[in-house]
């Protein structure tokens, strides 16, 4: 049966209040604690430390990640975590990036940024410096305190106040500034102050050192009803999982979206994900990813799966199966030592034995692959499987469904916990500048949502295209993607897949390695 949103709040309030606690007393040396991200290259200053707890929240496309091991871009797959001096590097892709503050950057297609400083403090605030090279990002940070978040590019320095919003594109010799939300303080070329509010522009000429300039206004870009809508999941879910103002609420609003806490064997509770069956393993499918001066570290491909993989432990309940239970250790790079080998306890003293991924040896040797695949069973996922309907799978654990897109999941999860599978019809919506000739292009399935239901019927208004009244639950009135939008069928596998996909570590039958869930594909 499951819990009451108020068991749900404080069970993890208190867990993630002992995480707070954890991170702060690891601030005082940094060098303790084995689950430093720390890598050889990156020595901490006194009093700093190199524990942060930033990931790679989700990726559509082709996105690459050098992890700063000395192998340049690799397949960059969801729940890697980002370490200081990684470089992340987008094709036809769209990636983001989480910080522990809830705070995000999303990258654009053909964009290239570096994570140039990622620090904490010995107060407990973050300094976090990302470099943008080339492309498009957008930056949304979240009221917190003593955290610092800075933005360069070319000889510019930004430091971004909290709360604030802002889209950052680089055009040839140019950089446009936009900021969607909140107020900046800058300091021109010239050491003139410039405020600048919210719906407004400004210009950089990076090969002049020249005041920068200022509109009063913001050109619309295909991607930002994307990034509208990723902001709009987060605040829905952080606040529907409000946890009394803890900074430390990482992850939750995935698992508030994908799952929901359950009664746990003795009496308490555990969370589980929706589409699972008793059967499903939370080991059998992911991936061992190295870092240096860590070792292996396991990353999961569900799209939640980041806290319960770095936090608390996982049991299994005989008829229900695994679920997670918060607790009050913290397991950054070095998550190995949370897995239940031998078994996972069951009610009434049982034992579940089980086959557990084992991590390899010894580092990567050679040209040995930095990340291993591990698929010990056939990875499931849901995804669209027709012109107008996806397919929720049992034992997916929400691999394939979109972020935010199809509202609450917990009906949906118990039709298909006693049928397997589901259809539901879907459509899909882009904004118009996508669309070559009135049908959707590839920049289209990065930029556009997945809903379920029919497509609303055509606006009449003018200068509207089809489907626009409605079409994108929650979007801006008159903002990007509503005005001359496009709004169809969909069809197709579901997009999102990656090159250059990890070998697999153990002979299973055939399996797809893990990989993110992406937008579908029109046609």
């Amino acid at each position: 049966m499951t819990t009451t949103r108020s068991a749900l709040v404080a069970t993890a309030t208190a867990s993630l209040l002992l995480l707070a606690t954890t991170l702060s007393s690891q601030t005082t040396d940094a060098s303790a604690a084995p689950s430093s991200q720390t890598t050889d290259a990156s020595a901490a200053s006194p009093g700093v430390s190199k524990v942060r707890i930033v990931r790679l929240s989700e990726t559509r496309g082709q996105v690459q990640l050098d992890r700063n091991n000395g192998r340049g871009f690799e397949p960059g797959i969801t729940n890697l975590p980002i370490v200081e001096n990684s470089k992340l590097k987008t094709g036809e892709g769209v990636a983001e990036i989480e910080f522990e503050d809830n705070s995000s950057l999303r990258v654009a297609p053909d964009s290239v940024v570096e994570f140039m400083k990622l620090e904490r403090m010995a107060n407990g605030g973050t300094v976090s410096t990302v470099h943008v090279t080339q492309g498009m990002v957008y930056v949304s940070l979240l009221k917190s305190s003593n955290n610092q978040f800075n933005v360069t590019f070319g000889d510019n320095n930004l430091a971004l106040p909290a709360p604030s919003h802002v889209r950052l594109q680089l055009i040839g010799t140019e950089a446009h500034l936009a900021v969607l939300d909140g107020n900046l303080h800058l300091i021109g070329a010239s050491g003139a102050a410039m405020e600048v509010s919210k719906k407004k522009t400004v210009t950089f000429d990076l090969l002049q050192h020249q005041q920068p300039s200022l509109a009063k206004d913001i050109a619309p870009e295909p991607y930002d009803e994307w990034d509208h809508n990723a902001t709009g999941y987060h605040s829905r879910a952080a606040n529907a999982s409000s946890f009394n103002g803890s900074p430390y609420s990482y992850g939750m609003n995935d698992l508030s979206y994908y799952g929901s806490f359950v009664g746990g064997c003795g009496g308490g509770s555990m969370w589980r994900p929706y589409f699972t069956s008793a059967n499903w393993d939370p080991y059998a499918n992911g991936a061992w990813a190295y870092y240096q001066g860590a070792g292996y570290s396991w990353v999961s491909p569900y799209p939640w799966g980041w806290t319960p993989y770095h936090s608390g432990s996982w049991a299994f309940c005989p008829g229900t199966g695994w679920g997670w239970m918060p607790g009050n250790n913290w397991n950054g790079l070095n998550n190995i030592s949370m897995m239940p080998f031998g078994g996972g306890a069951g009610g009434g003293g049982g034992t579940v034995v089980r086959r557990l991924p084992v991590a390899p040896p010894h580092p990567p040797r050679g040209h040995e692959p930095t990340m291993l695949a591990v698929n010990m069973k056939p990875l499931v996922k849901s995804e669209v499987v027709s012109r107008e309907h996806f397919q929720f799978r049992n034992d997916s654990a929400g691999l394939g469904v979109p972020r935010g897109d199809f509202g609450k999941l917990n009906k949906v999860a118990e039709h298909v916990q006693q049928h397997g599978t589901v259809n539901q019809p879907v459509y899909f919506t882009a904004p118009q500048q996508t669309l070559q000739g009135g049908r959707p292009t590839s920049t289209a399935v990065m930029a556009g949502s997945i809903h379920r239901g029919s497509a609303p019927p055509a606006s009449m208004g003018p200068g509207m295209g089809p489907g626009n009244a409605g079409a994108n639950p929650g979007g801006r009135p008159g903002g990007p993607g509503n005005a001359g939008g496009y709004s169809g069928r969909v069809g197709g596998p579901s997009g999102g897949s990656m090159s250059g996909t990890p070998a697999p570590v153990h002979s299973a039958p055939p399996a797809s390695a893990p990989s993110s869930a992406g937008g579908a594909r029109p046609r």
